[in-house]
């Protein structure tokens, strides 16, 4: 069939296509057809989780929804900043090329000395379109880098309100495209690159990866989308089971729809790229879903449509976390979990591996059965090793923020930051012990 005849076909009436909106994943057949995961949300967050929501809970003396947008702004930077971990690299470099809105911010995490070009991943930040920028991902970009091997770019696009939705994937796109046309003069390898983003970033990621494909280029090989929120105009069954106590609740998820303005276009595919009714021959997926996230059932039915058109995709999903949990892999194992799979798919898709049409479930394994006090001991355990780890990396990062000038303050920084750190290190030890991963498609 013609392109011309493919596209008519895929229309109805008024020429707008023809896209089932509702979900695949309603249908228990299509569910089990398309592999998607046997336990959707476990019977409760993984321990430590729970420990960290327990705790936002009780702090968070004004909830977000209520702030502005330039405290939202602040304290979404912050957080990322203490919660995450910072690998070492050889260098983080900050690049600006033109774009379409005036000039754009990269962030290139270059993880050490090579004689030979490397391949690079474009990492779009999450934050509702309002928040957010490299430094809310420098965690995750660093963990890829160093895990990887790769170059790692943060891109920093135009945010709203002051701008609409479409500034943030003009943004992206066009950073692919500076670097496969420049990325040479970055030790980069144009010809292996790979794009990515988590909720908002891995909406625009889902847009970018089905517009350049339709362009005939930059070729990608991996689009890697963590919680992504692909459909702007559907609200999913998830949004009314996860509504609150898991961070991102519906009365915030509302409250950005109305800052952010959704046009009452959002069905475009450019926008809602679920929406979009061709998607074959897309980049391989790695899509990654939580249990207690209120888009999680946007996530499984993107991951079911890609496979449907024949898209491999390798679904990880993560039964017993919560939405924006890669973020804080500094008290969190199931965070650097992802993270190391993340980066060891990256890394085969960059030496030319095909990617595992799979699904992997992984959660905290069960313990034996104990007493109410002795589950009460544990839990209080694990709030107070929790509160002291995010304690010291509070403190940690905000003395890094008001007394970086001061030689004692660096001294005072250096001891606060190793504590921490160790803390954090037996903390993570423990977690990523804790989680066990199946493989539950395709069945064995």
């Amino acid at each position: 069939m013609t392109e011309p005849n493919r596209a008519r076909a895929a229309q109805g009436k008024g020429g707008k296509p023809r896209v089932q909106h509702r979900p695949l994943t309603d249908n228990a057949a299509l569910r089990a057809e398309h592999g998607m995961p046997q336990v959707l949300r476990a019977p409760r967050p993984d321990s430590e989780s729970r420990a960290f929501m327990r705790l936002v809970n009780l702090t968070t003396w004004l909830p977000m929804e209520a702030r502005s947008v330039r405290t939202q702004r602040a304290v979404w930077r912050m957080t990322a900043l203490a919660m995450g971990r910072r690998p070492h690299l050889a260098a983080v470099r900050t690049q600006w090329i033109p774009g379409p809105g005036g000039p754009i911010e990269l962030r290139v995490f270059v993880p050490g000395p090579s004689t030979q070009p490397r391949p690079a991943f474009l990492w779009c930040h999450g934050g509702g379109f309002m928040l957010g920028g490299p430094e809310t991902s420098e965690s995750i970009c660093r963990s890829i880098a160093s895990i990887a091997g790769c170059i790692v770019i943060a891109v920093r696009y135009r945010l709203a309100p002051e701008h609409d939705l479409f500034a943030s994937r003009e943004d992206f796109l066009a950073a692919l495209h500076w670097v496969h046309a420049h990325g040479a003069s970055l030790g980069i390898d144009v010809e292996r690159l790979a794009i990515g983003g988590d909720s908002a970033g891995g909406n625009v990621t889902a847009a970018v990866a089905q517009r350049v494909t339709q362009a005939g280029g930059p070729k990608l090989a991996l689009q890697v989308l963590v919680y992504p929120a692909t459909d702007l105009s559907h609200r999913f069954e998830s949004l009314a089971e996860n509504a609150s106590g898991y961070v991102l609740t519906q009365k915030v998820a509302d409250r950005i729809g109305q800052i952010i303005n959704i046009p009452p276009n959002a069905d475009d595919p450019w926008l809602s790229p679920r929406r979009n009714p061709w998607l074959h021959d897309l980049p391989p997926a790695l899509v990654l879903s939580a249990g207690f996230d209120p888009i999680r059932d946007d996530a499984l039915d993107y991951s079911a449509r890609l496979r449907a058109a024949g898209v491999p995709v390798q679904l990880l999903h993560y039964a017993g976390q919560f939405h924006g949990f890669l973020n804080f892999d500094s008290i969190i194992g199931a965070a650097r979990d992802a993270l190391q799979r993340v980066a060891v798919a990256l890394a085969a898709a960059f030496d030319g591996r095909p990617l595992e049409d799979q699904t992997i479930e992984i959660a905290e394994r069960a313990g034996a059965r104990r007493s109410k006090l002795a589950a009460a001991a544990g839990e209080l355990a694990q709030t107070t090793l929790t509160a002291c780890v995010m304690a010291g990396r509070w403190h940690f990062t905000l003395l890094g923020q008001f007394a970086r000038r001061s030689r004692d303050a660096a001294q005072l920084l250096r001891d606060t930051g190793i504590v921490a750190d160790l803390t954090a290190r037996r903390s993570m030890v423990a977690n990523v012990e804790r989680l066990s991963a199946r493989h539950t498609y395709p069945s064995t």
